[in-house]
This record gives C-alpha cells, sequence and structure tokens, in this order.
C-alpha cells in the first residue's frame, strides 16, 4: 500500500485534471476594485481586481490577488507600493477598460497622483480610495497575493453606491437595496412585517 505522503509531486501535465474554479468564484458576488502603481521608470499600471479581502485590523491590512505575470503586479512588487480604487456604479466602463488588458488604459481614464499616494487615483470611477505599502507577497500558482498595509484612505465626496459583480454581470447597490426595500414593503403589505403570531 502506498503512503499518501510519498505520493509523486502535480506536474503541470496533470493541470487538464483540475476543476476549472471560475463558475464558483462568479458565483460569490463582490465589489470591483483597480489595483494601480507606478514602474520604476514611473509609469502607470492597472488592472481590475475582485479578488479583495481585508486581513487585520492592527496593522490594517488587505490582501488583493494579482496575475503574476500581469505588467502591474510587476510594478506593486517592484515599488512596494500600491493604490486601491474601489469602483462606484458609474464606473463600469473603467472596470472593462483595465480588464481588457488594453495598452492606453491611463491615456482612456481620468487619473491623478496626489502628494504621498502609493499609486494612481481613479478619481472619475472610485467612491474610495486606500493607499497600500506591501508588506507581503505570497505566490500560489499563476496568482500572486499582495499583502498590503493601508496608510491612507480617501473616500470621495458624494461618490456614487458600489458597482458590484457576480454572475459574470454587473449590478449597481443602489439597485439592489432598492429592490430589496420594494421587497421588505410588499411582505409588511401581506402580514409578512409580524413575527410571533
Amino acid at each position: 500500500m502506498q503512503n499518501p505522503l510519498s505520493a509523486p509531486a502535480r506536474t503541470s501535465a496533470d493541470t487538464a485534471d483540475e476543476p476549472d474554479i471560475r463558475p464558483l468564484m462568479s458565483s460569490f458576488p463582490s465589489g470591483v476594485s483597480v489595483v494601480a502603481a507606478l514602474d520604476a521608470e514611473g509609469n502607470p499600471h492597472g488592472m481590475t481586481c475582485s479578488s479583495l479581502a481585508s486581513v487585520a485590523l492592527s496593522p490594517p491590512t488587505i490582501v488583493a490577488c494579482l496575475r503574476t505575470a500581469s505588467h502591474t503586479s510587476r510594478a506593486v512588487r517592484e515599488s512596494g507600493r500600491f493604490a486601491l480604487n474601489l469602483l462606484h456604479e458609474r464606473g463600469r466602463a473603467t472596470s472593462e477598460l483595465f480588464a481588457s488588458g488594453a495598452p492606453d488604459r491611463f491615456r482612456r481614464a481620468e487619473w491623478r497622483l496626489p502628494l504621498d499616494a502609493c499609486g494612481p487615483h481613479l478619481t472619475d470611477a472610485a467612491h474610495t480610495i486606500a493607499d497600500c505599502r506591501v508588506s507581503r507577497t505570497i505566490e500560489v500558482g499563476d496568482h500572486t497575493a499582495v499583502l498590503g498595509e493601508v496608510i491612507g484612505v480617501t473616500v470621495v465626496d458624494e461618490a456614487p453606491e458600489p458597482l458590484l459583480y457576480g454572475l459574470r454581470q454587473y449590478a449597481a447597490w443602489s439597485a439592489v437595496t432598492a429592490a430589496l426595500s420594494g421587497d421588505a414593503a410588499a411582505g409588511q403589505g401581506e402580514g409578512g412585517g409580524r413575527v410571533g403570531r
């Protein structure tokens, strides 16, 4: 009987047997962000990222998962800094632009680099922006998990509500909450608002 601990390591030839997790992750709706950074020459790079989570409150740390081979990932790792732009519901075109790989994306999007910013701020498409310092990176397969310590947060005044993405389609937070409010009102009108009858 073979010892399972001594099983041979998987090779790239085995990857055809791996399940495709994209349907799984598309069933987990999330907000939409663009990670942006400057390379060593000061050129901006950015990519749409929905693989994002908070890690710790102290020190305030988030994790963003970036495709390792991307120019953005390289700029983030080399500079040790990045800006995380959380997009609002009118930022769908920006999300699609930064997911497209278009080389001129920063010429087609409004952005600025405030004093002490860690990367480009997408001022026309973001409702909140975090400036982050890379504290650690972990390569896993074809992606790199970038842990960033948040050193500053900018909340854009009077920005629209957040943009959402799931099941391979976009949705606006305001539309979702309006629908939920309508459902709740309809339920109360039908006697659904009372508990314990």
